[in-house]
C-alpha cells in the first residue's frame, strides 16, 4: 500500500475543525453518525491501515528532538468512546512517551488554588504526548450543568457571577496561547455520539456480563440533562476554538471511524511540527568512529569479536 500523503491527512481533518468565532449548534452543525466527512472509504481505509505506523515514527522523532510538548484534551458525554480511542490509537506508540491522567472530583489541595492548577501540574513533558480524558474543560461544562458544583469552589460570591463563563473562556483561551508561544501543541477533541447511540451504549453495558463492570448509574444520571450538556459544548466550541488551539468535533457514533479520525487529528499536529532527529557534528561522528572501533576491536576486555565480524585494521588514537 502506498504511503498516505500528509496533505491527505490534513484534508481528512480539516472537515472536522471548528473554525475560530465559528457559532457552534448542536446537533444540528455536527451530525454524529456521519463518517466519510468529504473523504472517499478507501482514502480513509489508508490513513487507518498506517496511521499507528506514522504515529510511532513522529512520536520518535518528537521524544528525540525534544522541544515541543504534545496536549491532547479529549471531551465527550459518557459511552462515546474516549478509553477506546486512546487504547486504540496509541497502541504503537512507545508507552515511555505518552501520559494519560484522568482528572476526578477536586481535592481540598485542589480547591485551595485556582481552578487550573491541577492540571498545569500534569502537563507533559517536552518531547512528551499528554492525554487529558476530560480536562480543565470540565470547569465550563459539567461545573455549569451543575451550579453547586461552582457554590463548592472557593472564589469570592461576587465572582461566581453570569460572567463567570466568558470570563473562562478567555482565561482557558489565553492560557493555551501562552502554552503554545512555550512550546506546546494542544489538541482538542470532542466524540460526538448521539443521544440514541449514547442509549444503546449503556444499555449494552447492562445487558453484557463482561461489560456490567463499565456500566454506572451515574451515567444514566447525567443522561437527564443531555440538553443542558449540549448547550454547554456548544457554547465551548464556539468560545474556545481559536488558530492556536481549534476544536475538532468527530462523529462518534461509529467507533472504528471515530478512533481513526482522532489518530488522524494527532498525527496531522506531529506532521506540522515536523519534529527531527538531532543533527551530529563531525566531532561527534569522529568519535563514533573510534569508539566502534574498540568495540569491534574488543581489545580494551580482551572480549573476541562477534563471530561473523571482521576486525577492522583501524587502530584508535590509543593505540
Amino acid at each position: 500500500m502506498a504511503r498516505v500523503r500528509p496533505g491527505r491527512i490534513s484534508r481528512f481533518v480539516a472537515e472536522l475543525r471548528v473554525e475560530p468565532g465559528r457559532k457552534v449548534r448542536l446537533p444540528r452543525d455536527f451530525d454524529p453518525s456521519k463518517t466519510t466527512r468529504g473523504v472517499s472509504r478507501s482514502e480513509a481505509k489508508a490513513i487507518l491501515g498506517q496511521g499507528i505506523e506514522y504515529l510511532a515514527e513522529y512520536q520518535a522523532r518528537l521524544a528525540a528532538q525534544d522541544d515541543y510538548g504534545v496536549l491532547v484534551c479529549l471531551q465527550a458525554m459518557d459511552a462515546a468512546g474516549k478509553d477506546g480511542a486512546i487504547r486504540h490509537v496509541m497502541s504503537g506508540v512507545n508507552p515511555q512517551g505518552v501520559e494519560v491522567h484522568s482528572f476526578k472530583v477536586p481535592s481540598s489541595e485542589d480547591l485551595d488554588h485556582d481552578y487550573l492548577w491541577r492540571y498545569q501540574k500534569r502537563l507533559p513533558e517536552r518531547g512528551h504526548i499528554g492525554i487529558f480524558n476530560r480536562s480543565y474543560y470540565e470547569e465550563v461544562l459539567v461545573v455549569r450543568v451543575h451550579p453547586q458544583i461552582l457554590e463548592g469552589q472557593k472564589i469570592p460570591a461576587k465572582l461566581k457571577d453570569r460572567g463567570i463563563w466568558k470570563r473562562r473562556y478567555r482565561e482557558i483561551n489565553d492560557w493555551e496561547h501562552y502554552l503554545t508561544d512555550q512550546g506546546y501543541r494542544i489538541v482538542k477533541i470532542f466524540l460526538n455520539v448521539s443521544k440514541d447511540e449514547q442509549r444503546d451504549r449503556l444499555v449494552t453495558r447492562i445487558d453484557d456480563a463482561e461489560r456490567n463492570w463499565k456500566f454506572s448509574a451515574a451515567d444514566v444520571t447525567e443522561r437527564r440533562h443531555w440538553d443542558a450538556y449540549q448547550a454547554a459544548f456548544a457554547d465551548v466550541l464556539s468560545n474556545t476554538s481559536t488558530p492556536w488551539a481549534p476544536w475538532y468535533v468527530i462523529p462518534a457514533d461509529n467507533k472504528p471511524f471515530a478512533r481513526l479520525a482522532a489518530g488522524a487529528v494527532i498525527l496531522d499536529t506531529l506532521v506540522k511540527i515536523d519534529p527531527r532527529y538531532p543533527s551530529v557534528s563531525a566531532a561527534a561522528r569522529a568519535a563514533f568512529a573510534d569508539a566502534r572501533v574498540e568495540l569491534l576491536d574488543g581489545s580494551a576486555t580482551g572480549s573476541s569479536l562477534p563471530r561473523g565480524t571482521k576486525r577492522s585494521r583501524r587502530r584508535s588514537s590509543a593505540s
